[in-house]
């Protein structure tokens, strides 16, 4: 992994090769078997969308992505829950870069569907402890002083659910993506509670869905005037649908089913409720038969998105080793990435925004001469928290839980680039 003179030599020789024909560069940088001195059509022949006019700029009213990019989609497991209504599909995190997610590829989790909500017809009462119970509407709320726009990510506790008992499916995608980050624009939850006077014995607040699941969780006072927002928008515009739209409600850091989409209902209350989300589920089933509740934070955790089963390595020589980060309890402040299992470890370049509860970029430059790697990446945050092995998490919680697996990521890059999920730890 360190950067050695000859690594040093080859990068110089790869970026001075960019000034070459791109016939030369791919037979001397990529591997290609044609001549160096034969001409690239690509480059000789003009081509279709060089000839005619393209598409105006009605064509297209609304924006989406190129054709070719037909792939970069949300994808499900089918098998893994009885209704599709009720189940999840995945963020491809192999084929993005960068740290904000676009809003047509966040992961969906749905406990009894997407409703289509009129947002006219869409009310926010707040009521329970407090001195004057309130009903806002869309309006009313857009309308509300202290409008604030935030970048947090969101994680279902049960992302890499499926590999707590080992190397299970075979891609970044599902293995860790059920999170996504984006930028929310809202007011934070403390003005309305606020506005309403919660009670002294106001300990704990309750939002509740409109789908047809009335999803609720029980969430304590203190967090509800920290940093909870009451959101609309993401990432500049509408929420979508399946995002809870027309409002929801984000508490930062901590696991995504408490991020209560399609919010209808706040209720303060002076003790937690223990309802079904609460109670059968979401709860870390021990070796012992105890069950851990309220582990509600998202600790520290990072995946190598690039290479991956899904993103294989196609040439050998420079190639960029990409992945993610985030953590609950604040800002990723280091990760390192080892290519020889756990061997060597070299500290990654953070790149672009890094900000507390968000995904955070990383990057290693690398140079593969086709022998075998294992990959894994290891976050540390801001309180010192530094990710663990998986054996590290199963002598603390057993085997039985399917929630809150932060275990290091192992990928195998065989000799051709394929590349697969297994696990050394």
């Amino acid at each position: 992994m360190d950067q050695d003179p000859q690594f040093q030599k080859s990068r110089r020789g790869f970026l001075g090769g960019l000034g070459a024909t791109a016939a030369g560069l791919s037979l001397a940088q990529t591997g290609s078997a044609r001549s160096a001195t034969k001409p690239d059509p690509v480059i000789t022949e003009i081509q279709d969308w060089n000839r005619y006019l393209g598409d105006g700029v009605a064509a297209n009213p609304y924006g989406k992505p190129s054709k070719f990019e037909k792939n970069v989609v949300r994808r499900d497991v089918e098998w893994l829950t009885a209704s599709r209504e009720s189940s999840v599909n995945f963020t491809p995190l192999h084929a993005l870069d960068g740290i904000i997610t676009p809003n047509g590829l966040c992961f969906e989790r749905h406990h009894g569907g997407s409703p289509e909500i009129d947002p006219s017809k869409h009310r926010l009462m707040i009521n329970g402890l407090v001195d004057k119970p309130l009903v806002f509407s869309m309006d009313d709320l857009k309308r509300f002083p202290g409008r604030v726009n935030k970048v947090f990510f969101l994680e279902c506790a049960a992302n890499g659910g499926m590999e707590w008992k080992g190397a299970q499916l075979n891609g970044c995608q599902f293995t860790h993506g059920m999170v996504h980050n984006v930028m929310y624009t809202g007011i934070p939850l403390k003005v309305l509670l606020d506005e309403a006077g919660v009670k002294t014995n106001g300990k704990w607040v309750m939002p509740e869905g409109a789908d047809s699941s009335a999803m609720t969780r029980s969430i304590p006072i203190e967090k509800a005037m920290q940093d909870c927002l009451v959101v609309w928008g993401m990432n500049g515009e509408a929420l979508r649908q399946e995002q809870g739209y027309p409002l929801r409600i984000v508490v930062p850091g901590w696991e995504g089913n408490m991020w209560v989409k399609w919010l209808r209902r706040i209720e303060v209350g002076d003790q937690p409720w223990h309802h079904r989300e609460e109670t059968s589920k979401y709860t870390d089933l021990l070796a012992d038969g105890r069950s851990r509740r309220f582990t509600w934070i998202m600790d520290a955790k990072s995946v190598v998105t690039n290479p991956s089963p899904q993103a294989p390595l196609t040439q050998k020589g420079p190639n960029v080793l990409s992945g993610l980060a985030w953590s609950g309890r604040g800002t990723i402040r280091r990760v390192d990435v080892t290519i020889d299992g756990g061997k060597n470890w070299q500290t990654a370049r953070i790149d672009g925004p890094v900000l507390p509860m968000s995904l955070t970029r990383f990057y290693v430059d690398i140079n593969w001469d086709g022998r075998e790697m294992l990959i894994q990446s290891r976050a540390m945050d801001e309180t010192g928290y530094v990710q663990p092995t998986k054996d590290e998490l199963r002598k603390v919680r057993g085997l039985n839980s399917i929630y809150h697996n932060n275990g290091i990521q192992t990928w195998l890059v065989r000799s051709n680039g394929e590349t697969e999920n297994v696990e050394i730890s």
